[in-house]
């Protein structure tokens, strides 16, 4: 037993030290929201993949690593991803790897091998052993980056991690590790140096004995990329991975400094090696010994231009003369890697390829697209628009309804989308292009919603007019910086610099370069109203890249306003921080400006968020991260005092979750979120403590985060964009609710609009649920409680009840419940028309109307305790329906419903009466003596069924016999009810004029019917009480 309560109390020690010290009485009990959910929007169009594979003689199986998405996998060719992983890990993969000898056995090594800016890395390497259902992590943690897994194709349990390590800073863990017992443990078989790790990794296709290794000196840091030094190389192992040689000084390789490398092996000829080596002599090197000697083939840039982000080739399973080189295109060779052709995938920018060993033919890519896949040797490929792995950088919203969102994805377009629809799902009709480009921040015109303005690298900034379809270039100054380090330019924009709206100025559009500019003309003309506000260090303003290539694409350019915000509560209150560590703020609109850097923030942070408190004045929060120095930690700071004063915020938050962007909820003090490279934080009390708010949300970084309306809203870098529909609930959180054991929150102001049910799609967005959500908590239920939801217009009347227990009779339907949080959503509609089973319809409905705008209530009973809370339907802003008109529409609907209702009464009744005589006749023995008897019924029932067929087409017994069979009477009428809710419309004149005729001849054939029902079978009962008939009889 104590031994038992040692390793329950070591096992907490190791838990919370790697979580900033917390206080657990302080935090809000997550039972309480717990069913609080995310809802991916989409877009589905594929975010960067640098890690694919198939699976030999599975054709339609793939697999997908996404940098910042985690693993995904289709069994039907690409037509549909699932995400695999979630659950279990998620983040940047690397790369991805099937056992040959056990396609149940999968290896994931995580971070990514493309170090672009907005790299992130992983935490080891992740086995499953059952396809993908379930993962163990096995280890190397602290690696970072993982470029290759290869296994032994005998032997799942004898593998290989190539180790790029820590992109910032010196690190022992690089190399190459090999495991024999299948990850449990692993041994350092390679080492060039602390700053060179293993990029490239392959076992020979013939012969698993000898494997290639590439490693690769590269250096990131927040204002350089360094691709070179003397630990790159190329490496041969002929034991198994045991021992190495470097064989970079091999006779024909290039001399001097060496960058990346890639290299691969003809599995036709394996004496066929090519190296793919970024020199000054760089190019297509190729072997014909087994990588004694070497020749160089080709040193054409188009295969190795902007190396460090490409530079992978691979040989072709079935044609040694075949080798294809990835690029910003792809590149075939066909004559030995002397010669290339160029060539498109769906998209660009590719870094991974599959080549299925039996057919050529069949291949995977991986780029900044996501994945597609080729059953003709790359002639057509799948598409990558149904992939939710889009990474994106900041975003904003606009005051349509429904509101939009307005993001930048990585590598493609900017995008608005609509946040709900009417439909089912969010799909591409949904969203749209708008202005600037991939790396923007983005503002919408304050009093136009169809105005955009938005940036992008090298200073772009375009504004587009939506409703005209035009775009203009207004760059603050239109200097085009590309290939120049940023010591050469008069202002500075970053890859991602700040542009905003001035909450006070509708008219008042701001831009940061390491300046703040303004204008007032819609860009026409810009007025600087600051002085450098960075560090403006000249030695963090070279030309990046090097000692080979540079590479200055603005992702680099240093000494930057990163942040910038005007205060909505305080006029001419500005906060600028920079991607050199600097805070500033001005109180009058530009005039004077104030260093208030946090004292004790740590040097060169990169502030990348400022939020201003809505309810301090002088309040502001700043968010920075320092990763890009090696250091992974949170840093959240808040003033109270306009900067005078700074205090670190951060307890609770995981030790390398570093944080992206907070945002401060306008309707409840000190209730904040917090976006970190992990995921999602909540504190409930200004900071000073946090904790998780993943909810459903995957283990994915979070770029941006913005509320609007009571909906928070997060942009992800690699699994696209995400929504909490209502937080309304975690506004009404207190110590009182917190200590209750039945609690009924007030539910959020609803629309009367349609949405998505719930429903998900492995191609589109899922829509808003529509409706109204009821969000309550109940501590425990026992099987013998009774929990009921019911709905009450404004006079009172019941509408609807839900319950645990439904009583069919009182029309109720069922309720799930579980202990704890739960949210119901309550599709505001009435009940429709009475049905009859069996019955074939044609375009006809039998649903209640929706409901109409207005004040309501919903009643949550459990046993014998009642809670209510009032809430209001609002009318659909974008309906051109005046509220008269639903009124109509509503009332027409039910009178239908009514009229419909007693039709089909009656139609059960005839039924009945039918099947009573039936057992009648089946009773009479005596056919002679009861003649008259018989014929009266017989005559009852003829009479009977010339209505019925009138009322209703018999006949029909499939869903498409009514157009043999013509409709009749109760058909018609439902007909109508889907005609008339179509929209949110009054019927029209024709439609009241119709349904007035047809009830006509309705109640003329139910007058009939009822005439049957109280006279003939009263005497037919009559009829045979008199005689002397037994109805049963025993043989």
């Amino acid at each position: 037993m104590k031994k038992i309560i040692f390793f329950v109390i070591g096992l907490f020690f190791i838990t919370t030290a790697k979580v900033n010290a917390q206080k657990s009485v302080d935090k809000v009990s997550e039972a309480y929201f717990s069913a609080v959910e995310w809802r991916n929007i989409g877009p589905f169009r594929g975010g960067r993949s640098a890690a694919v594979t198939g699976v030999a003689n599975k054709a339609n199986l793939f697999y997908m690593g996404a940098t910042g998405g985690g693993v995904w996998k289709t069994t039907d060719a690409g037509n549909t991803w699932e995400n695999i992983s979630d659950g279990f890990f998620g983040g940047s993969v690397g790369a991805v790897a099937v056992s040959e000898s056990d396609n149940n056995v999968i290896y994931v090594g995580m971070g990514e091998k493309t170090v672009r800016g907005n790299v992130s890395s992983g935490d080891g390497i992740w086995k499953s052993e059952n396809a993908g259902k379930t993962w163990k992590l096995m280890g190397l943690s602290t690696s970072r980056h993982i470029p290759r897994v290869r296994i032994h194709p005998k032997n799942s349990d004898i593998v290989f991690a190539a180790v790029l390590g820590d992109l910032y800073k010196p690190t022992q863990d690089r190399g190459v590790y090999k495991s024999i017992d299948g990850g449990e443990s692993w041994k350092k078989v390679l080492f060039a140096d602390e700053n060179s790790g293993a990029i490239d990794l392959l076992i020979d296709p013939t012969n698993p004995r000898i494997l290639y290794a590439t490693t690769w000196d590269v250096r990131r840091t927040p204002y350089s990329l360094s691709s070179g030094g003397k630990g790159s190389a190329i490496y041969k192992s002929t034991d198994g991975g045991e021992s190495w040689e470097n064989i970079s000084s091999n006779k024909g390789l290039p001399k001097g400094i060496w960058g990346i490398s890639g290299v691969t092996v003809s599995p036709v000829n394996s004496d066929i090696v090519w190296a793919l080596i970024e020199n000054e002599k760089g190019g297509i090197y190729k072997s014909t010994d087994a990588g004694k000697t070497w020749s160089l083939i080709n040193s054409e840039r188009k295969l190795r231009q902007r190396a460090w982000y490409y530079t992978r080739l691979y040989a072709d399973t079935q044609d040694e003369n075949i080798l294809y080189v990835l690029n910003v295109n792809y590149h075939k060779s066909t004559d030995g890697g002397k010669t290339y052709k160029t060539y498109n995938a769906p998209h660009g920018d590719h870094h991974d390829l599959w080549i299925a060993p039996e057919d050529n033919q069949r291949m995977i890519i991986g780029d900044d697209g996501g994945a597609q896949i080729s059953f003709d040797a790359g002639e057509n490929w799948s598409t990558y628009m149904n992939q939710p792995t889009a990474q994106f950088y900041r975003l904003t919203t606009d005051n349509h309804f429904p509101y939009r969102i307005y993001a930048a994805q990585q590598d493609n377009s900017t995008i608005r989308i609509s946040h709900r629809t009417s439909g089912r799902f969010i799909g591409e009709s949904d969203w749209e292009e708008t202005a600037g480009g991939e790396s923007a921040h983005i503002a919408v015109d304050p009093l136009n919603d169809d105005i955009v303005y938005g940036g992008s690298y090298g200073g772009l900034l375009t504004r587009v007019n939506h409703k005209t379809n035009e775009t203009r270039a207004i760059n603050v100054w239109p200097d085009d910086p590309m290939g120049h380090g940023a010591e050469d330019f008069k202002y500075r924009f970053q890859w991602n610099f700040p542009i905003f709206f001035s909450p006070n100025n509708k008219k008042r559009l701001y831009a940061g370069s390491n300046h703040l500019h303004v204008t007032e003309n819609e860009g026409q003309s810009w007025e600087l109203i600051s002085p450098d506000l960075t560090r403006n260090d000249p030695n963090t303003l070279k030309s990046s890249g090097g000692p080979i290539t540079q590479d200055n694409t603005g992702v680099e350019y240093y000494g930057t306003i990163f942040a910038a915000t005007e205060s909505a509560f305080e006029t001419g209150l500005l906060w600028t921080g920079s991607d050199d560590g600097l805070v500033h703020i001005t109180k009058d609109n530009g005039k004077n400006w104030e260093n208030v850097t946090p004292k004790k923030i740590p040097e060169w942070m990169m502030i990348n968020c400022i939020e201003v408190d809505p309810f301090t004045k002088g309040g502001a929060y700043i968010v920075g991260t320092k990763y890009k120095s090696g250091d992974y930690k949170p840093y959240i700071y808040k003033t109270e005092n306009y900067g005078k004063t700074w205090e670190l915020l951060v307890s609770g938050i995981e030790g390398e979750s570093f944080t992206r962007a907070l945002r401060a909820d306008p309707k409840r003090k000190g209730l904040l979120y917090a976006g970190t490279e992990k995921g999602m934080y909540i504190s409930f009390d200004d900071g000073k403590n946090w904790q998780t708010f993943q909810q459903n949300l995957p283990i994915v970084p979070i770029t941006d985060l913005a509320i609007k309306n009571d909906n928070l809203i997060a942009a992800t870098q690699g699994r696209s964009i995400w929504i909490i529909d209502d937080l309304t609930p975690l506004h009404q959180l207190n110590n009182t609710v917190s200590n209750e054991k039945i609690v009924l929150y007030k539910p959020i102001d609803a629309y009367n609009l349609s949405g998505g049910n719930g429903r998900t799609s492995r191609t589109a967005g899922t829509n808003h649920a529509g409706g109204v959500t009821v969000n309550f908590f109940i501590k425990e239920i026992g099987e013998k409680d009774v929990v009921s939801l019911s709905f009450y217009d404004a006079n009172n009347k019941l509408i609807k009840t839900f319950s645990t227990k439904a009583d069919k009779e009182k029309k109720e339907e069922k309720l799930k419940v579980k202990d704890g949080n739960n949210i119901f959503q309550w599709d505001m509609m009435f009940d429709g028309a009475e049905s009859v089973e069996g019955m074939i319809l044609w375009w006809a409905s039998l649903s209640g109307p929706m409901a109409l705008p207005g004040n309501y209530k919903v009643e949550l009973t459990v046993n014998d305790v009642k809670k209510s809370e009032n809430f209001s339907i609002l009318r659909n802003p974008m309906s051109e329906a005046t509220e008269s008109d639903m009124k109509a529409q509503f009332d027409y609907i039910n009178d239908i419903n009514t009229k419909v209702t007693e039709i089909h009464k009656a139609l059960k009744n005839v039924q009945k009466v039918r099947s009573q005589v039936d057992v009648l006749k089946k009773s009479i023995k005596d056919t002679k003596t009861h003649k008259e008897l018989l014929e009266f019924a017989a005559n009852l029932v003829k009479e009977m069924t010339v209505i019925e067929e009138t009322l209703y087409q018999t006949k029909s017994k499939s869903n498409q016999d009514p157009l043999n069979f013509p409709i009749r009477l109760n058909n018609k009428l439902a007909h109508l009810n889907s005609l008339t809710r179509i929209g949110n419309y009054a019927p029209t004149q024709q439609a009241i004029d119709f349904k007035n005729e047809i009830v006509k001849e309705i109640d003329s054939e139910l007058a009939k019917l009822h005439s049957i029902f109280n006279n003939d079978v009263k005497e037919l009962n009559k009829k045979v009480k008199e005689s002397t008939i037994d109805l049963i009889q025993i043989d």
